[in-house]
């Protein structure tokens, strides 16, 4: 009889890299494989599951949702797509959201309008977008073609026309781009998550924001993995203080859900009319009722203890024996050790802990309601592991 690791090589696309583990069940920041083993789960589906696994109150919101209705088409009005849309513009400064199924789409959507911006204020030549070297914004064509590293556009040329790419942190580079072409935004990731967990300095990103109003270019920023409170605020950029013209995001704001999300500020909330831009399942109301709990959840008491937890973060780990350096913001933390990263990863899976990579290191991406007690644990296996394997 066949294995279920050999069905899922036979059946599923060959495009993970797997780890040898099985996952059946969890509760809260708890996960079980299919051998009944305990692990502390560090990376919540990849900043997905923002409350952890299988969180009651969430399941519950989301299942009252599902008795009433599953889906309704976007030519009729729903209602939890409406309650997201205010508490997203409420607590961020948006004016006007579209709804889609995923970063990705959240980011197309939010290229899409700044070019068409671009054409109705500048002319339609205005569409180049200028994004960072080492960015990840998405794995669709126009996506990659956004991101900012060969790696991910070898195999898939020709690549979508119209970005450029500056340098991380260094003003020079961006407003060389915005003279030398005819440009409609910049977009940027504030910690550059598949890149190495590298936040951007805060210089940096305020003098972007102002070559951007000086050159009557959007700002567009993709909090599709900082975002939902991962940063420490609700969204990076607030953490940051710029006011943005276009904001995505996608991964935590459903909880576990897909959904995605394109703000749009002053300058664009008028930008899509009806016709110019859709999605089938974006605005879904099992989604949005699922987002709606999640950031009537993300309340202040959260975004305190996401600060208290990086704060120990940095602290245990910067300096520790093994541990080169600690980067990222809020609970999006990237750790560089002196061994060979992946020696460690399994190393640290071994020990009943699940981190995952970017780059050359280890990446926390646990819930934000992880409890101390989980984290110290997760945290001081690390270190021995870190230690041991230098």
């Amino acid at each position: 009889m066949q294995s279920f690791k050999e069905k899922d090589k036979q059946y599923i696309a060959n495009t993970y890299g797997r780890f040898d583990v099985e996952i059946v069940s969890g509760k809260g920041s708890l996960v079980y494989d299919i051998n009944g083993r305990e692990y502390i789960d560090l990376s919540s589906g990849i900043a997905v599951n923002t409350l952890g696994m299988a969180d009651d109150a969430w399941a519950n919101a989301v299942y009252e949702q599902l008795k009433k209705c599953q889906h309704t088409s976007n030519l009729y009005y729903s209602e939890p797509c409406v309650r997201l849309a205010e508490i997203l513009c409420t607590r961020t400064g948006a004016k006007k959201v579209f709804f889609g199924n995923s970063g990705a789409e959240a980011n197309e959507c939010a290229i899409k309008v700044s070019r068409l911006w671009g054409a109705q204020n500048k002319g339609s030549e205005y569409y180049n977008i200028i994004t960072l070297k080492n960015s990840f914004h998405g794995r669709t064509i126009t996506t990659l073609s956004a991101t900012g590293q060969d790696v991910f556009h070898k195999d898939f040329t020709p690549l979508t026309e119209g970005f450029l790419y500056g340098e991380a942190n260094n003003l020079e580079s961006i407003e060389k781009l915005l003279l030398e072409n005819k440009c409609c935004a910049v977009m940027m990731e504030l910690v550059q998550g598949e890149g190495g967990v590298l936040a951007l300095d805060t210089d940096f990103v305020l003098g972007v924001s102002k070559l951007c109003e000086k050159h009557n270019t959007l700002l567009v920023i993709d909090e599709v993995q900082t975002g939902n409170g991962r940063s420490g605020e609700l969204y990076a950029f607030q953490v940051y203080g710029v006011t943005p013209d276009i904001v995505s995001t996608a991964k935590g704001l459903g909880g576990g859900l897909p959904i995605g999300a394109c703000m749009m500020f002053d300058k664009t909330e008028n930008v899509l009319t009806p016709s110019s831009h859709g999605s089938t399942f974006g605005g879904n109301p099992i989604a949005c009722a699922s987002a709606v709990h999640v950031l009537n959840r993300i309340d202040n008491e959260l975004l305190g203890e996401v600060k208290k937890k990086s704060k120990f973060i940095f602290e245990e780990l910067n300096g520790a024996d093994g541990i080169v350096s600690v980067s990222g913001l809020g609970l999006m933390i990237g750790i560089e050790t002196v061994g060979d990263v992946s020696v460690i990863l399994k190393k640290c899976m071994e020990n009943g802990i699940l981190p995952i990579k970017a780059k050359n290191k280890i990446r926390l991406l646990p819930a934000l309601n992880i409890p101390m007690e989980l984290l110290i644990k997760s945290i001081e296996i690390i270190k021995k592991v870190a230690s041991e394997n230098k």
